[in-house]
């Protein structure tokens, strides 16, 4: 009798430890926000504004990335914008639509807060109070540039300016009461002449002014290792964009033209279903100083269960 009543009370003993871990490993999960970049749906919130944004929130999604242009960017970006729209086969951007206040909230309705908005070199050159105004609205810290113009880094020299001109940048964006940050589409990570133009930039710019937003798919793609690229530049990196890679690949070339990225969306798949080692990377990008994780799974295929897959597997870390 007093062994069946021992096992028994180990039994229930060791299932409630069980649960207890359970619920311990929930409510201390690796990453306790989980954002999603537009881009990665733009067709389904331009067609449904209201039903993508109720769908991402019952995902799971709680901080949203948005893109440009917007109603108050520059000529040029909205001309550019609409040149490139035929071929995407959407033309929604920036609040789709409606107003900074209306599209606040709706983000506000679904659970939603805006921790960074992309944007273009231009409108952040001549517009950044406009860029103030609009954030001050949706109450993002981050207006971000999602990668140079071509034009504007083809030698080492142009880096340098660009450097210069980020710190340009990180100065209005500071008076505004926002931040700037760059995120690199995977090219400037090689050699050049003895340099990387990447740490050309890190190096030339002021680290309270210039942020910047790792994406691990073009950074991998581009030969770069993000965990020594985190520590090196510890503090550097609040943003990061979360995708996996269903293989190790590189660019073609430099990375530097958009055909070599398209080259590669091929190989982009769901958070977990790749071989980037996600937790260890997630972990150290934690330790060094990231504050916002945003998936971005570029136009991908049937994002309500592509994006649900990717929420899924960073929630269970």
């Amino acid at each position: 009798m007093l062994r069946r009543q021992f096992i028994g009370t180990s039994a229930k003993a060791s299932a409630s430890a069980i649960l207890y871990s359970s619920g311990i490993f929930k409510s201390n999960p690796l990453l306790e926000k989980i954002g999603i970049q537009f881009f990665s749906l733009p067709k389904m919130l331009d067609e449904d504004l209201t039903g993508a944004l109720s769908m991402l929130s019952k995902i799971g999604y709680t901080e949203v990335e948005l893109y440009g242009p917007y109603s108050f960017s520059s000529p040029s970006a909205i001309e550019k914008w609409n040149a490139v729209t035929p071929s995407l086969g959407f033309k929604g951007s920036g609040y789709f639509g409606h107003t900074a206040k209306e599209m606040k909230k709706l983000l506000q309705e679904n659970g939603f807060s805006v921790p960074s908005i992309h944007t273009d070199l231009d409108t952040l050159q001549t517009r950044m109070n406009k860029l103030g105004e609009a954030s001050q609205i949706l109450g993002n810290t981050y207006v971000v540039l999602p990668s140079i113009p071509a034009e504007n880094r083809k030698t080492l020299d142009d880096y340098k300016k660009m450097a210069d001109a980020f710190n340009i940048i990180g100065e209005s964006a500071k008076k505004e009461g926002i931040k700037f940050a760059y995120h690199n589409h995977g090219y400037g990570l090689k050699e050049v002449n003895g340099q990387i133009p990447l740490e050309l930039i890190f190096s030339n710019t002021d680290p309270s002014l210039v942020f910047f937003e790792m994406d691990l798919y073009w950074t991998t793609a581009g030969g770069g290792d993000p965990i020594q690229l985190l520590e090196k530049y510890k503090n550097r990196y609040p943003l990061m964009h979360v995708k996996d890679m269903m293989k190790k690949v590189r660019f073609s070339g430099d990375g530097g033209d958009p055909k070599q990225w398209i080259e590669l969306f091929p190989y982009m798949t769901t958070a977990g279903n790749g071989v980037l080692d996600l937790k260890t990377i997630l972990t150290k990008s934690k330790e060094n100083g990231t504050k916002h994780f945003i998936v971005e799974q570029d136009m991908v295929k049937e994002p309500e269960i592509a994006l649900k897959k990717s929420f899924d597997y960073l929630a269970s870390l």
